[in-house]
């Protein structure tokens, strides 16, 4: 890892936790939060979440922290990059209604650990492919999406889950394709050629 990517990644991370800071200071939570759960109800970005993937993995690859903390960042504030709908479904607004309530409600030992897991998650993401262990990388994600799958329809009850399946399959078959058509393009270009066969002017 290089010195220069160690002080981008530090560096962005205090401006980060400055900025949070301010707002924070300034007695602005609140009204933050409120102004990004309701841009949170924009259904495009569920769309794009799961192909932060995408440049996840690639920083990842190429070893470069600062890449995998500003992919990090972009997700997390993916959140409230829409405008609020005018319209919306109310299936949706349910099943954020239920999202809301699991995470402003009490923090059990159980809720714990299954928060640990996104962070974990992440890093196992992030260890397989800083390795170059592409089918481990694809295995992470997979198993990533469908325990988000699996917590929608456990703590959203069936709706919830319907309402977040289409975004997750989605996400999940881009990122599975594109990571696919990379693995194999560098097997191909990796592949040894056959020797020429010398022909009759050869000589």
């Amino acid at each position: 890892m290089k010195r220069t990517d160690m002080i981008l990644s530090v560096g962005t991370l205090a401006l980060v936790l400055f900025a949070a800071a301010v707002i924070a200071a300034t007695g602005n939570i609140d009204e933050f939060a409120a102004w990004a759960w309701a841009r949170h109800h924009n259904e495009l970005s569920w769309y794009i979440r799961s192909l932060f993937l995408l440049p996840f993995c690639y920083f990842a690859y190429r070893r470069s922290l600062w890449g995998i903390v500003l992919t990090v960042l972009a997700l997390l504030t993916s959140m409230f990059w829409f405008p609020a709908p005018e319209r919306v479904d109310p299936r949706a607004a349910e099943f954020l209604a239920v999202e809301r309530d699991y995470l402003t409600g009490d923090w059990t030992l159980t809720k714990v650990l299954l928060a640990l897991l996104v962070p974990v998650s992440f890093a196992a993401l992030a260890v397989a492919f800083w390795r170059r262990s592409l089918v481990w990388g694809l295995t992470v994600i997979n198993a990533m999406v469908l325990v988000k799958i699996v917590w929608s329809f456990y703590f959203g009850d069936e709706s919830g889950g319907l309402t977040l399946l289409p975004s997750a399959l989605v996400g999940l078959a881009v990122c599975d394709a594109v990571i696919l058509y990379v693995v194999r393009r560098m097997r191909k270009g990796s592949s040894p050629r056959p020797p020429r066969q010398a022909s009759q002017h050869d000589g």
